[in-house]
């Protein structure tokens, strides 16, 4: 079945609520299946109700680190590391947590954040990576070319493939799947994107600037199968530093609207806009002043799965962390009740260390048009004390960037009959297999190759 994710705007029984956070995501089944059978129920509750009963079911799978196992995950790992500093981490919410059966359980992916976000524990690792300071060097060497040469103009040759996990390619052996797979936007930075080679023959490619691009193969599973695309393109990102005193008296209206579930303006996000912005009226300053607020106050972190966070937007505000795409949706929101028009803009960053899907924003000035602000990179560059990265990433991104959509939770050109592992963005893939769709990093993985990266010389 495929769901309206609209209606997770709609608030839950007090009981599902209890029942859910109580981590008691049995009883929460029935229940919801209770509300489910009872006459004249509004509709817009019945369907609030469906999505839960599919969505929360994915929220205990991702948290299988029980107190224990996550101590001794930590005192393997980290020099020294003491239970109260456990107790420490939890209490301040800088481990993900939820209840299961009534007792606590840690993120799959806590550890992992620990050494990313925090540098006491990070410098305590028994085992260190010194990739990091790579990637900074990397972007502070673009920085220094960009403003020299007023952009960059790279040439990026990509490679996708998608596999199955081994228990789950048996299970599925001779059974019909969908697959889809993201493929670039040709837009914004993107120039002279061509599609080399496919796997398998699609059923099915979105336009070039469709807002969520996918190729769609179709068939019967042999058991042994990968699915993988490879294209190439060119990459002209500019570099902006564009001035207040310079930006226009009149200001277009589009991308200043709600787009519900997440891009909505709460009572709370709207008083935390009126406070960060103030009584500034140049749209310029408001956006940077919205900037800075994420980036000096919204801790880089983890998150669940984003199927199971029910407000994108007010989550970080609220608890003063998120990942990127949070960020980048807050950054959105506050612009736009600001009236500033921002948008979504995401997929990989891809640089010869690594290639990683990211999610950044683009709002827009006159007489400037499209900027780009990506409050996740900017905050790392502020908790470093990188004052010029900082800044370069509020009117600018690096030219790394492969956009797979342009629009936040945008529908595949041919919908799939069943609610997508992620229903919002797709920069690993879909697989989906009679209306039920498997499962990311558990049913199966994707890996990117960058075949090819240089500079293109005028």
């Amino acid at each position: 079945m495929n769901y309206d994710m609209k209606y997770l705007s709609i608030p839950l029984p007090e009981d599902i609520t209890k029942l859910k956070w109580s981590g008691f995501f049995k009883e929460l089944q029935a229940a919801i299946q209770v509300y489910l059978q009872k006459e004249n129920l509004p509709e817009s509750l019945r369907k609030r109700l469906e999505i839960e009963s599919e969505l929360a079911s994915r929220i205990p799978i991702q948290y299988p680190f029980s107190w224990n196992d996550a101590l001794c995950l930590l005192k393997d790992n980290i020099q020294n590391f003491k239970e109260e500093e456990l107790i420490c981490l939890w209490r301040s919410n800088t481990a993900d947590w939820v209840f299961i059966e009534g007792k606590i359980f840690f993120h799959e992916l806590f550890f992992e954040n620990l050494l990313k976000t925090q540098n006491e524990f990070k410098a305590r690792a028994k085992q260190q990576d010194t990739m990091p300071s790579s990637n900074v060097q990397l972007l502070t060497d673009n920085i220094s070319a960009m403003r020299q040469k007023g952009n960059r103009h790279l040439h990026m040759r990509i490679k996708t493939t998608l596999r199955l996990d081994e228990k789950t390619a048996e299970a599925y052996k001779g059974r019909s799947l969908q697959v889809y797979m993201p493929l670039p936007v040709e837009y914004s930075q993107v120039e002279n994107l061509k599609l080399l080679n496919f796997s398998h023959t699609p059923v099915s490619i979105a336009d070039k600037h469709y807002p969520q691009r996918t190729v769609l193969f179709e068939g019967t599973f042999n058991g042994t199968e990968n699915w993988s695309t490879e294209y190439e393109l060119d990459n002209l990102t500019p570099y902006h530093n564009f001035r207040p005193e310079n930006v226009s008296n009149i200001q277009p209206k589009f991308y200043t609207q709600e787009e519900l579930p997440h891009i909505r303006f709460t009572p709370y996000i709207k008083d935390l806009t009126e406070q960060v912005v103030g009584s500034e009226t140049n749209p310029l300053i408001k956006a940077r002043n919205i900037y800075n607020y994420i980036t000096k106050n919204i801790m880089y972190s983890f998150v669940r799965t984003y199927a199971t966070i029910y407000d994108l937007a007010e989550f970080p505000a609220v608890n003063l962390k998120g990942d990127c795409g949070l960020q980048a949706l807050l950054f959105i929101t506050m612009c736009r009740y600001a009236g500033i028009p921002a948008r979504w803009q995401s997929g990989l960053y891809s640089t010869p260390y690594d290639v990683s899907q990211h999610d950044w924003a683009q709002y827009y000035i006159a007489p400037f048009g499209w900027l780009f602000a990506d409050c996740s990179f900017g905050g790392s560059a502020y908790r470093q004390n990188d004052l010029k990265r900082h800044e370069f990433y509020f009117q600018n991104v690096d030219p790394y960037r492969v956009p797979y959509a342009s629009e936040f939770m945008h529908e595949f050109n041919i919908i799939p009959n069943a609610v997508r592992d992620d229903p919002y963005d797709n920069q690993l893939g879909e697989i989906i297999c009679e209306g039920k769709s498997l499962k990311c990093y558990s049913d199966f993985y994707t890996t990117f190759e960058l075949l090819d990266i240089h500079e293109i010389t005028e």
